[in-house]
């Protein structure tokens, strides 16, 4: 079954809510604020989505200083990031068990 990850709040979480209702495609709802990822999982939708991940837009990225963002260089570094502050995913993100995407451009999002 697919599982849309994100942030209950976030404008672009609602946005896809609103698209798999109409589609009445089925799915859970994640929210990493209080389901945050592991480490193991992270490194699971790097290895499947890549540097896109990572959201190098938001302030949450941008309240990093620069030592933080430099930890960005590698796949482990980014697991770090985002298991101590979620909010860096990029969102959304689905999961159908076999494939991951992040973005309102998502081949999994209807």
């Amino acid at each position: 079954m697919l599982t849309l990850i994100g942030i209950k709040a976030c404008d672009s979480m609602k946005k896809a809510v609103v698209r798999l209702d109409a589609s009445t495609t089925a799915y859970n709802f994640r929210d990493l604020k209080k389901q945050p990822p592991s480490h193991d999982e992270v490194l699971r939708w790097y290895a499947l989505v890549g540097e896109p991940l990572l959201n190098k837009r938001g302030t949450s990225w941008r309240k990093l200083d620069a030592e933080r963002q430099a930890l960005a260089a590698s796949a482990e570094g980014i697991a770090e990031l985002i298991v101590a502050n979620p909010s860096l995913i990029k969102r959304p993100l689905l999961d159908d068990g076999e494939q991951a995407s992040v973005g309102l451009e998502n081949p999994l999002l209807p």
